[in-house]
């Protein structure tokens, strides 16, 4: 089982930027789709990125521009760049992990059963 961890959460203001990392233990994950997904309160959860083994992504279209999903596959970390801030963008930011294929330049091109999950890291963006 891959035991998710995330960190690099934070308060900032509009336009500014926070990189997410989220370290996976456990069975090697460089076999699986990893993806971050966010909530926000009253709201249903969303995918906003997901990346392949091969490294083909694909962004949620309110993210797409401002943020960046990558992954060291030798670290076993995910990483998810995120630039451009905006208050709509407060929600807490989960990492999960999955099999299945990501497709790029398709909307909700991620074909991933999501086995596993972190606890999240909390994003706050004020105006």
């Amino acid at each position: 089982q891959v035991q998710l961890v995330e960190s690099g959460g934070g308060s900032v203001q509009t336009g500014g930027s926070l990189r997410l990392a989220c370290t996976a233990n456990g069975v090697t994950d460089n076999t699986m789709a990893m993806g971050w997904f966010r909530q926000a309160p009253g709201k249903e959860r969303e995918e906003v990125a997901a990346i392949d083994t091969d490294g083909t992504t694909n962004y949620a279209t309110c993210v797409k521009g401002r943020f960046t999903v990558s992954r060291d596959n030798a670290r076993n970390i995910l990483y998810l760049q995120m630039n451009s801030l905006e208050p709509e963008d407060t929600a807490k930011y989960y990492c999960a992990a999955g099999v299945g294929r990501v497709l790029a330049g398709v909307v909700s091109g991620s074909f991933v059963e999501w086995r596993d999950w972190g606890r999240g890291t909390q994003v706050a963006v004020s105006s």
